[in-house]
């Protein structure tokens, strides 16, 4: 119990306030409530608390905006910050003010009961960094529920340098997460370097990233500096990770490991100083499994995982998304349209395998046909056809069918089961691309997207001739 420990709550929506005050209580805690910055300023004159929890909408202002004669006052103060504003925007303004913790409506009641128990135990010990200049032209859009955790998972890594890997899947947004983290985080005066492990010929990714030395391969006509050294003092973006060759994937965990890189051709270890953020829209763990991705290196940049939803999952976002890229639409030159709700509400049934990126081209597309400024429900018939929903894969129909009938009929290996399952789906697979390619294993490689000496190992493992695929 919390006994004689005073909270102060600044809230001015008495439902809200009401239900926080008795879960508090209940833990023993006091509880003053304000309803203003006023009434705050008021009661922080009068006493000591052992945390504050404010909303940021309040009746005289700013809940945020106005914490730093709080802060100058109160500095070791822990604040909890409660928004229904639940915006990255928010997010990160919660951040730079130096928050215990961040809560968006609406909330967990129990996580917020725990958050104010740990920050009166930790009163009186934390410290206010500077608020640093905050840009508004945040890339990430949206309030679902489904978006609340990847907010809160990027204000957790923009004052450290821990590698961060975001997983979702194509279409997803993860760049903009990595933007956002370089943008909002304490190496925002450096440089942002993307680069895509997928568009890169499988033989060229070395020099890419590390650069090469004249002369160290045919065509090496000139120095040049990889990706790295373009980052240094900044943000590495390294985007579909899994698609990276093995070769490379040592040499990236070298360079991880050591805070070193060494151009193809060269000599000299050159010192680098870059945060890495990685993304795939692959599931690494299988690839690891089939030996197509380093164990050690998804370890290494794994340290903060960060999932995007797909949009799918987050549906109560399509309205912000589809106005922010009808504003981003007129800004490049298309003619300037508002949506009316038969419309949103036509987008919003849509499977969107495609995401983010698929719901934008088409609100391109709409505002590019659409004769009316404003674009209703038969506008987006009449652009995009009748919604079409995302197909679920169903255990009862094709390949999945085939597999569940193939478990069903064999005794099945304890311990192996994986690997045994693995090979039954990898012969026929292997056997079919090397039949098209009439056995040429560089363009069978290409086609199944993994590295050829891969595919040369598997291949062994499995005992497939190649040559024979190809007769």
């Amino acid at each position: 119990m919390h006994v004689g420990q005073k909270i102060l709550l600044v809230e001015d929506d008495a439902s809200i306030a009401t239900v926080i005050t008795a879960a508090l209580e209940e833990e023993g805690f006091a509880v003053d409530r304000a309803e203003s910055i006023v009434g705050r300023d008021r009661l922080l004159a009068q006493h000591r608390y052992a945390a504050m929890l404010t909303d940021v909408v309040l009746e005289d202002g700013d809940g945020i905006a106005s914490l730093d004669p709080v802060r100058a006052e109160n500095p070791d103060l822990p604040i909890i910050v409660l928004s229904a504003q639940n915006t990255l925007d928010t997010a990160v303004r919660a951040t730079e003010i130096a928050a215990f913790e961040y809560f968006p409506k609406p909330f967990d009641l129990d996580e917020l009961v725990h958050a104010v128990k740990q920050a009166a135990r930790q009163s009186g010990v934390l410290s206010t960094p500077d608020a640093g200049e905050h840009d508004g032209g945040l890339p990430l859009v949206g309030r679902s529920q489904a978006m609340q955790g990847v907010y809160r998972m990027i204000t957790r890594v923009l004052r450290n340098d821990l590698t961060v890997l975001v997983l979702g899947e194509s279409g997803t947004g993860k760049e903009l997460v990595a933007e956002a983290i370089h943008q909002l985080g304490h190496r925002k005066s450096g440089p942002f370097i993307a680069v895509n492990a997928a568009a890169i010929p499988h033989e060229l990714i070395e020099s890419e990233l590390f650069g090469h030395e004249k002369g160290a391969f045919t065509g090496a006509v000139s120095q040049a500096i990889g990706k790295f050294e373009q980052a240094n003092g900044g943000t590495l973006f390294l985007d579909e990770i899994g698609d990276m060759p093995l070769e490379a994937q040592t040499r990236l965990l070298r360079a991880l490991q050591s805070g070193a890189i060494r151009r193809v051709g060269g000599r000299q270890e050159i010192a680098i100083d870059v945060r890495i953020v990685a993304a795939t829209n692959r599931d690494l763990e299988p690839m690891i499994a089939a030996g197509r991705f380093r164990e050690d290196l998804y370890y290494r940049l794994n340290v903060v995982p960060i999932t995007l939803p797909p949009l799918r999952e987050r549906r109560d976002d399509i309205p912000a998304l589809v106005n922010h890229f009808l504003t981003q639409a007129a800004s490049e030159g298309l003619a300037r349209h508002t949506i009316d709700d038969g419309a949103l509400a036509r987008l919003s049934r849509f499977g969107w395998p495609g995401n983010v990126r698929e719901l934008k081209n088409a609100v391109y597309r709409l505002a590019l046909m659409a004769r009316n400024d404003v674009i209703d429900g038969e506008t987006v018939l009449s652009v995009l056809g009748e919604p079409r929903e995302a197909t679920p894969v169903s255990a009862e129909s094709g390949f999945a069918t085939v597999l569940s009938d193939w478990l069903r009929s064999n005794e099945l290996p304890s311990g192996t089961l994986y690997h045994a399952a693995v090979a039954e789906i990898e012969r026929p697979l292997f056997e079919h691309v090397l039949s098209q390619t009439g056995g040429n294993q560089v363009q069978a490689a290409k086609i199944l997207g993994i590295n050829r000496n891969t595919l040369r190992k598997r291949l062994t493992d499995l005992a497939i001739d190649p040559d024979a695929c190809g007769d």
